[in-house]
């Protein structure tokens, strides 16, 4: 039985491929798996980075599986603890997530990308958010987008659902990197290995301070580290990888990270 989410574990890496020929569109169903693919990343101590991609060169992902939408499936089905794709709204996901984007990234597939914290995309990679041409709601996209690249700028692409390139991209900064195809995955990996060697409790931190503060005025958000209101903040000002880097720093040599 073939399945429409293959992972892969390297050491602390974990790589999870959306393989749904045609066009890895995704349904409800695939969904659900991805969403228990990522909790079990989250849970799983040893993890440390994932690697989101998708198999062959044409498509990313373009969104929900319209098919299954003609079949009856509504746009408000259950997609899993993780809601679409399995990364939008999982809860207290604080490891890193690198998509490598090799292909076509529309609507859905689009938002599940920008869900990821650094975004490696190939060359001939394009991106849309089309959802206006069906008379629907880009959701996550209307939500997120003006939250890192100019306001103006995003609803020009939510109004106009038009496909813009990996150069436009990388230039508005939805993309952090634009690579040959060839070496798509090579980079993205050499990304995942130098933060599998990190402190894994600041990047929870980092991800948990991101995800709480951004709506907050800058006191609000300084109040809520600084008093240690967040969980892995606190725990990471309490922990030996805190005394391991102070300790690392003054013997001048490199950090163990134990992730305690």
């Amino acid at each position: 039985m073939t399945t429409p989410i293959r992972t892969e574990r390297r050491d602390r890496v974990l790589e999870v491929t959306i393989d749904r020929p045609k066009a890895n569109a995704i349904d409800a169903a695939t969904s659900r798996i991805m969403g228990d693919v990522f909790a079990s990343f989250r849970d799983d101590p040893e993890l440390r980075v994932a690697i989101l991609t998708a198999a062959g060169e044409k498509f990313f992902c373009p969104g929900w599986d319209l098919k299954a939408a003609a079949e009856g499936e509504a746009p408000d089905s259950d997609y899993g603890v993780g809601g679409f794709g399995g990364l939008q709204e999982l809860p207290g996901l604080n490891k890193p997530v690198i998509a490598a984007v090799n292909g076509l990234a529309f609507g859905g597939g689009f938002e599940i990308m920008i869900s990821a914290d650094i975004i490696i995309a190939a060359e001939h990679a394009t991106f849309a958010l089309p959802e206006i041409n069906s008379g629907t709601l880009a959701d996550a996209a209307t939500i997120k987008l003006p939250r890192f690249i100019p306001y103006h700028v995003a609803t020009e692409l939510l109004f106009t659902g038009r496909r813009f390139d990996a150069t436009e991209a990388k230039h508005w900064g939805i993309v952090n990197e634009v690579v040959p195809k060839e070496t798509l995955m090579a980079r993205a990996r050499e990304v995942a290995e130098l933060l599998a060697g990190g402190p894994p409790l600041v990047y929870a931190a980092i991800k948990e301070t991101l995800r709480e503060t951004m709506h907050l005025p800058i006191q609000q958000a300084f109040d809520m580290v600084t008093k240690r209101k967040l969980k892995t903040v606190d725990k990471l000002y309490s922990s030996d990888d805190q005394l391991e880097g102070a300790r690392a720093f003054a013997e001048k040599r490199k950090p163990e990270w134990k992730g305690r």
